[in-house]
């Protein structure tokens, strides 16, 4: 492994802000930022909190190197590693569904109807990801590069400078717009994704000494902070400027700025300012679609061949645009998916940790239990709040599927316990 360890601070930092800072990250906030103004970058703003939460984990996972399904697989059997798996591979149809949203409402600003767009991209994520373009993600990463150089400009014609210097201020009065069940939700499930979330860990991993590991981490915090206010910045400044539309839909509020900033579509800086979005919802797309399908194969259920791949993959495709159509807000869709990912894994993962330090000992079996029973009531509860919004308590969907995902979970390593002490056969199953 040593030979892939060769990050730098600074190299670090870039993929790690580059992990998070998508469409989700500009379209959502812009979105939220539209009725609640600076409070819109919460998510944001959680996601560079979690960043430096990891701080605490980052020598951890540095010096353990593999990810988490595999390290809890070893331990505690195949089962477990299956699990894991599945709720990684459930969690990114959430976002495989965002970047068709974000990708139809760019295209809307054009005057693309939303369904055509969105079946069309379901078609190109499936064509881009099964062609060997794997190496083309620096062209991505450079377009939101554009893109975020593209939102300065815009902040600087708007005269929006203002408005972001004094963001980080407001941040926190503005966040009594936020039901405190909303708010709670948002932050837990957001700051503990990064803790536990694979995108991260495998660049983690790759820092080539322990000072860059947390030189690298905290600057990908303080970017990603002083990145969280940009897009709600650009929101604010176009508001008091007059310059959006009455009526507009909060997803295509950043698409619509940067064309008018532009010059429109039938400018070359609008196509090029279009373009730095829609290309990203392109490569992040097909690119989330390919680990959903390598992650399928390796659970090796069939032969790997190229008729099996094009099944699992149209499969995937076809569930994130089940999601897509659904609709709904863009950061609720993305922490959503977040929330029952972590509902599942914190607490074997929590258990994990305890046996690694020495402090306690779970059974192989409360782990398992824990984790079937976290992972299978999170799921639920997703889908449930998903397709039947009143099913949502304490106005959180996110605290609704980590409050019972956990519970489950906190249940399932108890009663593990307590079958260990009272059914001493269950050891048989341990062997």
């Amino acid at each position: 492994m040593s030979e892939n360890r060769r990050l730098d601070a600074f190299s670090l930092a870039a993929l790690l802000v580059s992990a998070h800072y998508g469409l989700g990250f500009l379209l959502g906030t812009a979105e939220k930022s539209l009725t609640i103004g600076i409070a819109g970058s919460l998510y944001a703003v959680c996601l560079g909190l979690g960043t430096l939460a990891l701080l605490g984990l980052a020598k951890f996972y540095w010096t353990n190197i593999e990810q988490i399904w595999t390290l809890l697989g070893n331990r505690y059997g195949s089962q477990v590693k299956f699990l894991i798996g599945f709720m990684s591979w459930s969690s990114l149809i959430g976002i495989e569904a965002v970047q068709m949203i974000s990708g139809a409402f760019i295209l809307k600003v054009l005057g693309i109807p939303i369904l055509p767009s969105m079946i069309t991209l379901a078609i190109l994520f499936t064509i881009v990801s099964l062609l060997p373009v794997e190496k083309a993600g620096f062209l991505f990463r450079g377009l939101l590069l554009l893109n975020f150089l593209g939102l300065l400009y815009t902040l600087w014609m708007l005269h929006g400078f203002p408005d972001y210097l004094r963001s980080p201020f407001e941040f926190i009065p503005s966040l009594s717009q936020i039901a405190p069940p909303k708010l709670l939700g948002i932050s837990l499930s957001t700051i503990a994704l990064v803790l536990i979330d694979m995108k991260y860990q495998q660049f983690v991993v790759q820092a080539k000494d322990v000072k860059s590991l947390y030189q690298g981490c905290l600057l990908a915090a303080i970017l990603l902070l002083l990145l969280a206010f940009l897009p709600s910045a650009v929101l604010v400044a176009a508001q008091n400027a007059e310059i959006l539309p009455i009526g507009i839909d909060g997803k295509e509020t950043l698409p619509f700025i940067l064309l008018w900033i532009g010059g429109g579509a039938d400018q070359p800086l609008g196509i090029i300012l279009i373009i730095s979005l829609l290309v990203p919802a392109l490569g992040v797309g097909s690119s989330i679609l390919r680990v959903q399908t390598k992650t399928v194969l390796d659970f090796k259920f069939f032969p790997i061949s190229n008729v099996n791949r094009l099944i699992v993959t149209v499969v995937n495709i076809l569930l994130a645009l089940a999601v897509a159509l659904r609709g709904g807000e863009i950061i609720n869709l993305i922490v959503s998916f977040y929330a029952a990912y972590v509902a599942a894994v914190v607490v074997p993962f929590a258990a994990y940790i305890l046996a690694q330090t020495e402090r306690y000992t779970f059974s192989n079996l409360s782990v398992r239990l824990s984790l079937i029973m976290s992972s299978f009531s999170a799921i639920s509860v997703l889908f449930l709040t998903l397709f039947n919004p009143t099913f949502i308590l304490f106005d959180s969907a996110e605290l609704n599927i980590m409050g019972i995902g956990i519970g489950f979970g906190i249940l399932g390593l108890l009663l593990g316990q307590v079958i260990e002490k009272y059914f001493p056969i269950s050891k048989v199953e341990e062997v």
